[in-house]
């Protein structure tokens, strides 16, 4: 009687649904490197790598294989801070069209070399981006890619631990092809300091002509929660320090990083 009541009281009320999620087989962020390290040449083949990995086929298929048939996609590039300017928001995608609109939007960003490597600022930022879509992902990934160690910013494992926490993969993309001076096993970087979560994984870049091919191999193991190959490791030599690119950065550069403002 009460409930009768209550509904009768209530026929004027304005009363709207509640929204819900849009279900995905996975958010992806896309954190993209464009430190001062990489070359013009390297940064339009990354660019280019990301565009034609998400039209191509195999990508598409991979996308429409999965229990929901659809992902969200988000990118954004980053160097000693994140370029803001760079980011292509969340956009679902679920046919060849859906992903030759989100591969165009992001081949129109202007690009440019940065100074510093914040990977902790990217995964900071990354991790507060699946505050703000209408999606609802059975599974939530922040791919990094990056050409050297955190030098700027928090130290990148408490990034990593903080997206963990909050149910993200980190994967990592580490660009080898010209390995630093100071620090040439950015692979066991990335995999002991950067990635994380259940399934995480890491696929170097060793050469020039493996951009497109590896970037897209990564994408397709992402949105379809394929097992990832194994990540082979040299067993020698001591544990990685994670916080050496910083040491590295305050020894030969001045601490306050005043440039990253211009």
């Amino acid at each position: 009687m009460l409930s009768l009541l209550g509904v009768l009281f209530c026929l004027g009320c304005d009363v709207r649904p509640v929204a819900t999620a849009m279900p995905a087989d996975v958010e992806l962020v896309l954190a993209v490197d464009v430190s001062r390290s990489m070359d013009a040449d390297e940064f339009a083949l990354q660019r280019a790598g990301y565009v034609e990995a998400i039209r191509h086929p195999d990508f598409i298929n991979a996308v429409r294989a999965g229990r929901n048939g659809r992902i969200a996609i988000a990118y954004f590039e980053w160097a000693g801070t994140v370029r803001r300017e760079s980011l292509v928001p969340w956009q679902v995608i679920d046919s060849p069209e859906s992903a030759q609109a989100f591969a165009a939007a992001l081949a129109g960003r202007p690009f440019g070399g940065y100074t510093g490597t914040s990977i902790s600022g990217a995964l900071d930022f990354g991790n507060g981006l699946f505050d703000d879509n209408s999606v609802d992902g059975l599974r939530r990934v922040i791919d990094v890619s990056g050409d050297g160690p955190n030098n700027i910013g928090l130290p990148v494992t408490g990034a990593r631990d903080r997206a963990v926490a909050a149910g993200i993969i980190v994967n990592g993309l580490p660009i080898i092809i010209r390995p630093s001076p100071t620090f040439s096993e950015l692979d066991r970087y990335y995999a002991e300091c950067v990635i994380g979560g259940e399934g995480s994984f890491m696929l170097p870049i060793r050469s020039v002509d493996e951009f497109a091919t590896a970037i897209r191999r990564k994408l397709i193991l992402e949105v379809s929660g394929a097992t990832p190959p194994a990540i082979v490791i040299p067993a020698a030599g001591e544990p990685v320090d994670c916080l050496k690119g910083e040491r590295d950065r305050r020894f030969f550069s001045d601490p306050y990083f005043p440039e990253l403002d211009r």
